[in-house]
Protein backbone atom coordinates (compact mmCIF):
# COMPACT_ATOMS: atom_id res chain seq x y z
CA UNK A 1 0.00 0.00 0.00
CA UNK A 2 1.39 3.31 -0.87
CA UNK A 3 2.17 5.81 2.13
CA UNK A 4 3.48 9.46 1.65
CA UNK A 5 7.56 9.14 2.27
CA UNK A 6 8.53 10.55 5.65
CA UNK A 7 11.81 12.09 4.51
CA UNK A 8 11.97 15.79 2.59
CA UNK A 9 10.39 15.42 -1.08
CA UNK A 10 12.33 16.67 -3.76
CA UNK A 11 11.91 16.44 -7.19
CA UNK A 12 15.33 15.53 -8.23
CA UNK A 13 15.06 12.52 -5.46
CA UNK A 14 12.07 11.11 -7.21
CA UNK A 15 13.31 11.74 -10.59
CA UNK A 16 16.64 9.99 -9.45
CA UNK A 17 14.64 6.88 -8.22
CA UNK A 18 12.58 6.81 -11.35
CA UNK A 19 15.63 6.19 -13.24
CA UNK A 20 16.80 3.65 -11.23
CA UNK A 21 13.14 2.03 -11.12
CA UNK A 22 12.17 2.23 -14.92
CA UNK A 23 13.18 1.99 -18.57
CA UNK A 24 14.97 4.39 -20.99
CA UNK A 25 11.85 4.30 -22.90
CA UNK A 26 10.39 7.31 -20.84
CA UNK A 27 9.79 10.27 -22.38
CA UNK A 28 7.75 13.06 -20.56
CA UNK A 29 10.36 13.48 -17.44
CA UNK A 30 12.77 14.55 -19.61
CA UNK A 31 11.02 17.33 -20.76
CA UNK A 32 8.85 17.23 -17.84
CA UNK A 33 11.43 17.12 -14.92
CA UNK A 34 9.01 17.01 -11.70
CA UNK A 35 7.31 14.73 -9.39
CA UNK A 36 3.46 15.29 -8.82
CA UNK A 37 2.02 15.90 -5.43
CA UNK A 38 -1.27 17.36 -6.39
CA UNK A 39 -4.16 18.46 -9.17
CA UNK A 40 -6.71 20.14 -9.41
CA UNK A 41 -8.80 21.58 -12.18
CA UNK A 42 -5.77 23.05 -14.77
CA UNK A 43 -3.61 22.90 -11.70
CA UNK A 44 -0.75 21.47 -10.94
CA UNK A 45 1.38 21.22 -7.23
CA UNK A 46 5.07 19.34 -7.54
CA UNK A 47 6.33 17.73 -4.69
CA UNK A 48 8.59 20.81 -3.48
CA UNK A 49 5.31 22.73 -3.48
CA UNK A 50 5.73 24.69 -7.16
CA UNK A 51 2.57 25.42 -8.73
CA UNK A 52 2.27 24.76 -13.16
CA UNK A 53 -0.93 25.03 -15.49
CA UNK A 54 -1.65 22.35 -17.16
CA UNK A 55 -1.87 22.56 -20.56
CA UNK A 56 -0.88 19.13 -21.35
CA UNK A 57 -3.85 17.28 -19.77
CA UNK A 58 -2.61 14.05 -19.77
CA UNK A 59 -2.27 14.18 -23.81
CA UNK A 60 -6.05 15.23 -23.74
CA UNK A 61 -7.01 12.14 -21.77
CA UNK A 62 -8.23 15.03 -19.32
CA UNK A 63 -11.05 16.61 -20.51
CA UNK A 64 -12.00 18.25 -17.19
CA UNK A 65 -8.95 18.49 -16.05
CA UNK A 66 -7.95 17.09 -12.88
CA UNK A 67 -9.81 15.46 -9.90
CA UNK A 68 -12.98 17.18 -11.09
CA UNK A 69 -15.88 16.14 -8.73
CA UNK A 70 -18.49 14.53 -11.34
CA UNK A 71 -15.69 12.14 -11.81
CA UNK A 72 -14.81 11.56 -8.09
CA UNK A 73 -18.37 11.11 -7.38
CA UNK A 74 -19.09 8.42 -10.32
CA UNK A 75 -15.71 6.40 -8.91
CA UNK A 76 -16.85 6.50 -5.69
CA UNK A 77 -20.62 5.25 -6.68
CA UNK A 78 -19.18 2.20 -8.32
CA UNK A 79 -17.34 1.50 -5.59
CA UNK A 80 -20.43 1.85 -3.21
CA UNK A 81 -22.40 -0.58 -5.74
CA UNK A 82 -20.26 -3.47 -5.70
CA UNK A 83 -19.56 -4.03 -9.22
CA UNK A 84 -17.13 -5.85 -10.33
CA UNK A 85 -14.06 -3.78 -11.05
CA UNK A 86 -14.25 -5.14 -15.10
CA UNK A 87 -16.28 -7.52 -16.74
CA UNK A 88 -14.35 -8.79 -20.30
CA UNK A 89 -17.37 -7.83 -22.29
CA UNK A 90 -20.54 -9.18 -20.19
CA UNK A 91 -23.14 -6.22 -19.82
CA UNK A 92 -23.90 -4.43 -16.76
CA UNK A 93 -26.89 -1.34 -16.00
CA UNK A 94 -23.77 0.94 -16.25
CA UNK A 95 -22.23 -0.81 -19.45
CA UNK A 96 -25.53 -0.11 -20.99
CA UNK A 97 -26.19 3.79 -19.88
CA UNK A 98 -22.32 4.33 -21.28
CA UNK A 99 -23.44 2.77 -24.75
CA UNK A 100 -26.60 3.90 -25.04
CA UNK A 101 -24.78 7.07 -24.46
CA UNK A 102 -21.87 6.52 -27.31
CA UNK A 103 -23.93 5.23 -29.92
CA UNK A 104 -26.29 8.17 -29.85
CA UNK A 105 -23.58 10.46 -30.14
CA UNK A 106 -22.14 8.64 -33.27
CA UNK A 107 -25.73 7.47 -34.87
CA UNK A 108 -28.03 9.76 -37.28
CA UNK A 109 -30.60 9.36 -39.37
CA UNK A 110 -28.96 8.10 -42.43
CA UNK A 111 -25.68 6.16 -40.29
CA UNK A 112 -26.25 3.87 -37.21
CA UNK A 113 -23.31 2.90 -35.86
CA UNK A 114 -22.34 -0.46 -32.96
CA UNK A 115 -19.79 -0.33 -30.69
CA UNK A 116 -16.88 -2.57 -30.11
CA UNK A 117 -15.03 -2.52 -27.03
CA UNK A 118 -11.23 -2.60 -27.34
CA UNK A 119 -8.38 -2.51 -25.00
CA UNK A 120 -8.00 -0.15 -22.64
CA UNK A 121 -5.70 2.41 -25.72
CA UNK A 122 -6.21 3.47 -28.79
CA UNK A 123 -3.35 1.42 -30.60
CA UNK A 124 -5.81 -1.44 -29.87
CA UNK A 125 -8.77 -0.01 -31.29
CA UNK A 126 -7.14 1.25 -34.54
CA UNK A 127 -5.74 -2.21 -35.01
CA UNK A 128 -8.84 -3.56 -34.69
CA UNK A 129 -10.29 -1.00 -37.46
CA UNK A 130 -7.35 -2.35 -40.05
CA UNK A 131 -8.11 -5.67 -39.39
CA UNK A 132 -12.06 -5.46 -39.83
CA UNK A 133 -11.48 -2.99 -42.88
CA UNK A 134 -9.52 -5.81 -44.44
CA UNK A 135 -11.70 -8.70 -43.62
CA UNK A 136 -15.05 -6.25 -45.00
CA UNK A 137 -13.58 -5.22 -48.11
CA UNK A 138 -10.84 -8.41 -48.34
CA UNK A 139 -8.04 -6.32 -49.56
CA UNK A 140 -5.01 -5.73 -47.48
CA UNK A 141 -3.35 -2.13 -48.63
CA UNK A 142 -4.22 0.87 -46.34
CA UNK A 143 -3.60 4.59 -47.34
CA UNK A 144 -2.19 6.70 -44.08
CA UNK A 145 -1.22 10.59 -44.25
CA UNK A 146 2.34 11.93 -43.44
CA UNK A 147 2.34 13.55 -40.09
CA UNK A 148 0.03 10.97 -38.52
CA UNK A 149 0.52 9.45 -35.53
CA UNK A 150 -1.93 6.28 -34.30
CA UNK A 151 -0.29 4.28 -31.91
CA UNK A 152 3.13 2.21 -30.78
CA UNK A 153 1.37 -1.57 -31.57
CA UNK A 154 2.69 -3.12 -34.85
CA UNK A 155 -0.12 -2.86 -37.06
CA UNK A 156 -0.76 1.31 -35.66
CA UNK A 157 3.10 2.33 -35.94
CA UNK A 158 2.88 0.91 -39.35
CA UNK A 159 0.59 3.91 -40.45
CA UNK A 160 2.55 6.13 -38.28
CA UNK A 161 4.03 9.05 -39.94
CA UNK A 162 7.27 9.22 -37.50
CA UNK A 163 9.98 7.41 -38.63
CA UNK A 164 12.21 7.36 -35.12
CA UNK A 165 9.69 4.69 -33.45
CA UNK A 166 10.04 2.41 -36.44
CA UNK A 167 14.04 2.41 -36.43
CA UNK A 168 15.50 -0.99 -35.94
CA UNK A 169 11.75 -2.45 -36.15
CA UNK A 170 11.23 -5.18 -38.70
CA UNK A 171 8.11 -6.96 -39.95
CA UNK A 172 5.62 -3.89 -39.45
CA UNK A 173 2.07 -4.30 -41.44
CA UNK A 174 2.96 -4.55 -45.09
CA UNK A 175 1.07 -2.66 -48.16
CA UNK A 176 0.75 0.78 -46.10
CA UNK A 177 1.41 3.90 -48.29
CA UNK A 178 1.82 6.99 -47.43
CA UNK A 179 0.10 10.35 -48.76
CA UNK A 180 1.07 14.30 -47.80
CA UNK A 181 -1.38 15.66 -45.73
CA UNK A 182 -2.06 19.23 -45.90
CA UNK A 183 -0.41 21.92 -43.87
CA UNK A 184 -1.57 25.43 -44.90
CA UNK A 185 1.73 27.00 -43.46
CA UNK A 186 4.36 24.22 -44.72
CA UNK A 187 3.05 22.56 -48.32
CA UNK A 188 4.44 19.02 -49.13
CA UNK A 189 4.34 20.27 -52.31
CA UNK A 190 5.69 24.05 -52.08
CA UNK A 191 2.69 26.03 -52.68
CA UNK A 192 0.80 28.75 -51.13
CA UNK A 193 -2.61 27.88 -48.85
CA UNK A 194 -4.79 28.53 -51.86
CA UNK A 195 -3.08 25.98 -54.41
CA UNK A 196 -2.33 24.05 -51.48
CA UNK A 197 -5.83 22.57 -50.39
CA UNK A 198 -6.65 22.18 -54.71
CA UNK A 199 -3.30 20.02 -55.14
CA UNK A 200 -3.77 18.09 -51.97
CA UNK A 201 -7.80 17.24 -53.26
CA UNK A 202 -6.60 16.64 -56.53
CA UNK A 203 -3.41 14.50 -55.61
CA UNK A 204 -5.57 12.50 -53.44
CA UNK A 205 -8.22 11.54 -56.37
CA UNK A 206 -5.60 10.82 -58.93
CA UNK A 207 -3.24 8.66 -56.86
CA UNK A 208 -6.30 6.42 -56.13
CA UNK A 209 -7.59 6.67 -59.71
CA UNK A 210 -4.33 6.23 -61.95
CA UNK A 211 -4.37 2.36 -63.40
CA UNK A 212 -0.13 3.24 -63.32
CA UNK A 213 0.02 4.59 -59.58
CA UNK A 214 1.51 1.43 -58.65
CA UNK A 215 -0.62 1.01 -55.84
CA UNK A 216 -3.71 -1.46 -55.85
CA UNK A 217 -6.85 -0.57 -54.16
CA UNK A 218 -6.71 -0.34 -50.26
CA UNK A 219 -8.79 -1.73 -47.99
CA UNK A 220 -8.99 1.58 -45.55
CA UNK A 221 -7.99 5.42 -45.61
CA UNK A 222 -6.67 6.23 -41.94
CA UNK A 223 -6.61 9.73 -40.83
CA UNK A 224 -6.58 12.33 -38.48
CA UNK A 225 -8.73 15.14 -38.58
CA UNK A 226 -6.45 17.29 -36.81
CA UNK A 227 -3.12 15.45 -36.48
CA UNK A 228 -2.01 16.37 -32.76
CA UNK A 229 1.70 14.69 -32.54
CA UNK A 230 2.20 15.36 -36.19
CA UNK A 231 2.23 19.36 -35.38
CA UNK A 232 -1.62 20.32 -34.65
CA UNK A 233 -2.05 20.25 -38.22
CA UNK A 234 -6.47 20.68 -38.81
CA UNK A 235 -7.53 19.15 -42.29
CA UNK A 236 -8.92 21.75 -44.34
CA UNK A 237 -12.53 20.98 -44.53
CA UNK A 238 -12.86 20.94 -48.82
CA UNK A 239 -10.27 18.03 -48.55
CA UNK A 240 -11.80 16.03 -46.05
CA UNK A 241 -14.88 16.24 -47.92
CA UNK A 242 -13.16 15.09 -50.84
CA UNK A 243 -11.73 12.49 -49.46
CA UNK A 244 -15.05 11.25 -48.33
CA UNK A 245 -16.17 11.54 -51.69
CA UNK A 246 -13.42 9.61 -52.90
CA UNK A 247 -13.37 6.79 -50.39
CA UNK A 248 -17.44 6.47 -51.21
CA UNK A 249 -16.87 6.20 -54.77
CA UNK A 250 -13.85 3.77 -54.99
CA UNK A 251 -15.46 1.50 -51.62
CA UNK A 252 -12.73 1.94 -49.88
CA UNK A 253 -13.63 2.00 -46.02
CA UNK A 254 -12.59 5.68 -44.17
CA UNK A 255 -11.01 4.98 -40.71
CA UNK A 256 -11.50 8.51 -38.50
CA UNK A 257 -9.30 8.57 -35.46
CA UNK A 258 -10.54 10.47 -32.93
CA UNK A 259 -8.41 9.17 -30.33
CA UNK A 260 -7.37 13.12 -29.11
CA UNK A 261 -9.87 15.37 -31.04
CA UNK A 262 -12.66 13.39 -29.95
CA UNK A 263 -15.45 14.90 -27.54
CA UNK A 264 -15.26 18.30 -27.45
CA UNK A 265 -11.64 19.38 -27.97
CA UNK A 266 -12.46 20.95 -31.28
CA UNK A 267 -15.39 22.57 -30.42
CA UNK A 268 -17.71 19.61 -31.76
CA UNK A 269 -18.42 16.04 -30.13
CA UNK A 270 -16.07 14.95 -32.55
CA UNK A 271 -14.11 16.85 -35.24
CA UNK A 272 -15.16 15.06 -38.22
CA UNK A 273 -18.50 16.67 -37.73
CA UNK A 274 -16.87 20.04 -38.84
CA UNK A 275 -17.02 18.83 -42.17
CA UNK A 276 -20.36 17.31 -42.11
CA UNK A 277 -18.86 13.78 -43.46
CA UNK A 278 -19.43 10.40 -42.14
CA UNK A 279 -16.63 7.95 -41.18
CA UNK A 280 -17.36 4.19 -41.63
CA UNK A 281 -14.99 3.42 -38.38
CA UNK A 282 -14.40 6.10 -35.49
CA UNK A 283 -11.56 5.51 -33.18
CA UNK A 284 -12.38 6.46 -29.69
CA UNK A 285 -10.05 6.74 -26.56
CA UNK A 286 -7.95 9.02 -24.02
CA UNK A 287 -11.38 11.63 -23.11
CA UNK A 288 -13.92 8.77 -23.87
CA UNK A 289 -12.82 7.32 -20.41
CA UNK A 290 -13.01 10.64 -18.19
CA UNK A 291 -9.08 9.88 -17.41
CA UNK A 292 -8.89 6.83 -16.69
CA UNK A 293 -8.06 3.63 -19.86
CA UNK A 294 -10.49 3.23 -22.12
CA UNK A 295 -11.04 2.62 -25.90
CA UNK A 296 -14.14 2.00 -28.25
CA UNK A 297 -14.41 1.43 -32.26
CA UNK A 298 -17.43 2.93 -33.74
CA UNK A 299 -18.82 0.88 -36.60
CA UNK A 300 -21.27 1.15 -39.27
CA UNK A 301 -23.46 -1.61 -38.97
CA UNK A 302 -22.42 -2.87 -42.35
CA UNK A 303 -19.45 -3.64 -42.03
CA UNK A 304 -19.86 -5.33 -38.55
CA UNK A 305 -18.54 -8.60 -39.77
CA UNK A 306 -16.60 -9.42 -36.90
CA UNK A 307 -17.08 -13.46 -35.55
CA UNK A 308 -17.77 -14.09 -32.23
CA UNK A 309 -13.82 -13.40 -30.65
CA UNK A 310 -12.24 -12.19 -33.87
CA UNK A 311 -11.06 -9.53 -31.44
CA UNK A 312 -10.90 -9.58 -27.69
CA UNK A 313 -9.23 -8.30 -24.74
CA UNK A 314 -9.18 -8.95 -21.35
CA UNK A 315 -9.70 -5.17 -20.32
CA UNK A 316 -12.50 -3.79 -22.54
CA UNK A 317 -15.05 -4.03 -19.77
CA UNK A 318 -13.52 -1.32 -17.51
CA UNK A 319 -16.34 -0.34 -15.13
CA UNK A 320 -14.73 2.39 -13.41
CA UNK A 321 -13.63 4.22 -16.71
CA UNK A 322 -17.59 3.40 -18.26
CA UNK A 323 -18.86 5.56 -15.23
CA UNK A 324 -16.02 8.37 -15.38
CA UNK A 325 -16.41 8.30 -19.16
CA UNK A 326 -20.35 8.47 -19.16
CA UNK A 327 -20.13 10.86 -16.19
CA UNK A 328 -17.51 13.50 -18.16
CA UNK A 329 -19.83 13.25 -21.75
CA UNK A 330 -22.80 13.97 -19.47
CA UNK A 331 -20.96 17.01 -18.12
CA UNK A 332 -19.94 18.13 -21.33
CA UNK A 333 -23.43 17.67 -22.85
CA UNK A 334 -25.34 19.63 -20.22
CA UNK A 335 -22.62 22.70 -19.66
CA UNK A 336 -22.64 22.60 -23.79
CA UNK A 337 -19.17 22.45 -23.65
CA UNK A 338 -19.18 21.97 -27.31
CA UNK A 339 -19.90 25.20 -27.95
CA UNK A 340 -18.51 27.10 -25.15
CA UNK A 341 -14.74 25.05 -26.84
CA UNK A 342 -15.65 26.83 -29.86
CA UNK A 343 -15.72 29.96 -28.46
CA UNK A 344 -13.02 30.32 -25.98
CA UNK A 345 -10.94 28.32 -28.41
CA UNK A 346 -11.58 30.79 -30.96
CA UNK A 347 -10.92 33.70 -28.53
CA UNK A 348 -7.64 32.07 -27.03
CA UNK A 349 -6.38 31.27 -30.70
CA UNK A 350 -6.68 35.46 -31.34
CA UNK A 351 -4.74 36.24 -28.45
CA UNK A 352 -1.70 33.82 -29.96
CA UNK A 353 -2.15 34.98 -33.11
CA UNK A 354 -1.68 38.56 -31.37
CA UNK A 355 0.83 37.22 -29.53
CA UNK A 356 2.50 36.22 -33.34
CA UNK A 357 2.67 39.80 -34.10
CA UNK A 358 5.18 40.62 -30.90
CA UNK A 359 7.28 37.61 -31.54
CA UNK A 360 8.35 36.43 -35.63
CA UNK A 361 9.54 33.15 -34.42
CA UNK A 362 5.92 31.88 -34.29
CA UNK A 363 5.79 31.51 -37.77
CA UNK A 364 2.35 29.57 -37.53
CA UNK A 365 -0.68 29.49 -35.55
CA UNK A 366 -2.84 26.44 -35.82
CA UNK A 367 -5.59 23.96 -34.73
CA UNK A 368 -9.43 24.16 -33.62
CA UNK A 369 -11.31 24.12 -30.51
CA UNK A 370 -8.63 24.01 -27.56
CA UNK A 371 -6.37 22.38 -29.80
CA UNK A 372 -3.73 24.65 -30.75
CA UNK A 373 -0.06 24.61 -32.22
CA UNK A 374 2.46 27.26 -32.21
CA UNK A 375 4.87 26.83 -34.87
CA UNK A 376 8.64 27.56 -34.09
CA UNK A 377 10.88 29.16 -37.54
CA UNK A 378 14.13 31.21 -37.68
CA UNK A 379 12.46 34.45 -39.04
CA UNK A 380 15.74 35.47 -40.18
CA UNK A 381 16.45 33.15 -42.70
CA UNK A 382 14.96 32.92 -46.05
CA UNK A 383 11.93 32.13 -46.49
CA UNK A 384 10.37 28.94 -48.44
CA UNK A 385 8.18 29.29 -51.94
CA UNK A 386 5.38 28.47 -49.85
CA UNK A 387 6.16 31.83 -47.57
CA UNK A 388 7.07 29.19 -44.41
CA UNK A 389 10.41 29.71 -42.23
CA UNK A 390 12.99 27.30 -41.78
CA UNK A 391 11.81 25.82 -38.39
CA UNK A 392 13.95 25.92 -35.37
CA UNK A 393 13.66 22.64 -33.24
CA UNK A 394 16.31 24.35 -30.42
CA UNK A 395 14.43 27.28 -30.14
CA UNK A 396 11.40 25.60 -29.48
CA UNK A 397 13.13 23.03 -27.24
CA UNK A 398 14.27 26.20 -25.18
CA UNK A 399 10.98 27.58 -25.05
CA UNK A 400 9.48 24.21 -23.61
CA UNK A 401 11.70 24.54 -20.81
CA UNK A 402 11.79 27.96 -20.09
CA UNK A 403 7.79 27.50 -20.05
CA UNK A 404 8.13 24.87 -17.66
CA UNK A 405 10.22 27.02 -15.39
CA UNK A 406 7.46 29.91 -15.52
CA UNK A 407 5.16 27.14 -14.46
CA UNK A 408 3.34 26.45 -17.71
CA UNK A 409 3.37 22.47 -18.95
CA UNK A 410 3.26 21.86 -22.51
CA UNK A 411 4.21 19.70 -25.07
CA UNK A 412 5.71 19.65 -28.29
CA UNK A 413 5.20 17.78 -31.66
CA UNK A 414 5.59 17.85 -35.47
CA UNK A 415 8.85 17.90 -37.62
CA UNK A 416 12.09 17.65 -35.07
CA UNK A 417 9.65 18.83 -32.32
CA UNK A 418 9.32 22.42 -33.42
CA UNK A 419 5.59 23.05 -32.61
CA UNK A 420 4.33 23.85 -28.97
CA UNK A 421 1.15 21.99 -28.20
CA UNK A 422 -1.34 23.89 -26.53
CA UNK A 423 -4.07 21.48 -24.71
CA UNK A 424 -5.62 22.78 -22.38
CA UNK A 425 -9.03 21.33 -19.85
CA UNK A 426 -12.04 21.96 -22.10
CA UNK A 427 -13.30 24.02 -18.83
CA UNK A 428 -10.62 26.27 -18.11
CA UNK A 429 -11.43 29.72 -17.55
CA UNK A 430 -10.83 32.55 -19.63
CA UNK A 431 -9.05 34.32 -16.80
CA UNK A 432 -6.88 31.00 -16.71
CA UNK A 433 -6.00 31.41 -20.51
CA UNK A 434 -4.79 34.86 -19.29
CA UNK A 435 -2.30 33.11 -16.82
CA UNK A 436 -1.41 31.15 -19.72
CA UNK A 437 -0.66 33.70 -21.82
CA UNK A 438 1.43 35.66 -19.38
CA UNK A 439 3.65 32.71 -18.55
CA UNK A 440 4.05 32.33 -22.15
CA UNK A 441 4.80 35.39 -22.86
CA UNK A 442 7.48 35.08 -20.09
CA UNK A 443 8.95 31.95 -21.20
CA UNK A 444 9.38 33.42 -24.92
CA UNK A 445 11.35 36.53 -23.53
CA UNK A 446 13.28 34.63 -21.30
CA UNK A 447 13.67 31.88 -24.48
CA UNK A 448 15.04 34.65 -26.69
CA UNK A 449 16.74 36.32 -24.36
CA UNK A 450 19.06 33.16 -23.30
Amino acid sequence: MYTPTAERATNTRYLDRQDQFESKVRSYPRKLPFAIASAKGAWITDVEGNEYIDCLSGAGTLALGHNHAVVKDSIQQVLDSNLPMHTLDITTPLKDAFSERIYNLLSTKDDEYCLQFCGPTGADAVEAALKLAKQVTGRTGVISFSGGYHGMTHGALAVTGNLSPKQGIEGLMGSVQFLPYPNGYRCAFGLPKTQSIQAHSTYFERFLTDIESGVTKPAAVILEMVQGEGGVNAAPIEWLQQVRRVTKALGILMIVDEVQTGFCRTGRWFAYQHAGIDPDMVVMSKAIGGGLPMAVLGIKKQYDVWQAGNHSGTFRGNQLAMATGLATIDYLDANDMAQYVDEVGTWFKGQLQALQTRYPQIGDVRGRGLMLGLEIVNPKASADVDGSYPADSDLAARIQQACFKAGLVIEKGGRAGTVLRLLPPLNIIREELDEVLTRLTLALDNALAA
